[in-house]
């Protein structure tokens, strides 16, 4: 059995060799691989895998040729797995490799995903709290379930992995696209380990427009609950206007009342400009998605 471990790269040069050997401590049997993805990093992390790559012959490299995303990361080192089962974890440390001996335990139950449970998330307060309004939104938004102490860490055999990379759309979100294609899935409670330096590179504004890319590509809730406010504002715009209708037929109204036909307008052009807006992300998402470019492009491998 060949084990492939899969990581995004990206301000990771500190912390490289300790993940690459504390991967080779955990795993005592079969065969396994490290394909490190480096998502164009600042630092020297690609220098940091050439020089692992040449000491160990399991390590992989796979630069890619600007920062595409870390999601777009996994799906490179996806396309490029050659395991039975392939490990994805990120690469801070905070997923501990000494887990993955734990998670193939449980896959041998007769799982074709195990997904990592972050039982106690050891971030600080603020990348919790954003978090928690990202998965909540996104369940909102979507319509599906969100648990946000899982990410991208888990176990995944095979036949899983081949149905995902089948999945080309120009939009990735690893753990969506691991929901959507269903077979048989759990999840395992591990622990979760403090950052080994730095900080999370998903400030709220990252997380909010990554929330609005998988809403607009998972989901048409949005342009659902536009139409349903239109309808609402066209039903009190309906009972208003017999209600001004009944009074001028009974007299009481000698002038129009500018007031109300303000706030009409108003009210009535806000909604037209957000549908409009709503319309126009779904259709610049779908002419992305038509112009059929790569979803990542790679500089160099080793």
């Amino acid at each position: 059995m060949l084990l492939s471990i899969i990581s995004p790269v990206y301000r990771a040069e500190n912390t490289l060799d300790q993940l690459v050997s504390r991967i080779q401590a955990c795993i005592t049997e079969g065969e396994f691989e490290i394909i490190l993805v480096d998502d164009a990093s600042p630092d020297n992390s690609w220098r940091k895998i050439e020089q692992l790559a040449e000491v160990h012959s399991e390590i992989r490299g796979i630069k890619l040729s600007r920062n595409f995303g870390q999601h777009y990361a996994i799906t490179a080192g996806l396309d490029a797995a050659k395991g039975d089962w392939v490990v994805v974890m990120d690469c801070d440390l905070q997923d501990r490799p000494e887990e993955i001996p734990n998670l193939l335990a449980k896959a041998q139950e007769g799982f074709d995903v195990v997904l990592a449970r972050r039982i106690d998330r050891q971030d600080n307060f603020f990348k919790r709290l954003s978090s928690k309004i990202f998965y909540k939104t996104l369940a909102w938004l979507t319509g599906s379930e969100q648990d946000e102490t899982i990410g991208n860490f888990g176990l995944y055999h095979k036949i899983v992995i081949a149905e995902i990379i089948k999945m080309r759309e120009s939009i990735r979100y690893f753990p969506t696209m691991v929901k959507w294609v269903g077979f048989k899935q759990t999840t395992m409670d591990v622990v979760h380990a403090g950052r080994e330096e730095g900080n999370s590179n998903y400030n709220f504004k990252r997380l909010f427009n990554l929330a609005l890319d998988i809403m607009l590509a998972y989901s048409d809730k949005p342009i659902r609950l536009v139409v349903k406010v239109g309808m609402l504002v066209a039903l009190s715009g309906f009972v208003f206007a017999i209600y001004n209708l009944y009074k001028y037929l009974n007299g009481e109204i000698i002038v129009a009342g500018y007031a109300s036909l303000i706030i009409s307008i108003w009210v009535l052009t806000g909604i037209l400009l957000v549908t409009l807006g709503m319309v126009g992300l779904y259709v610049g998402k779908t002419f992305e998605g038509v112009k059929n470019r790569p979803i990542y492009i790679i500089e160099k491998e080793i």
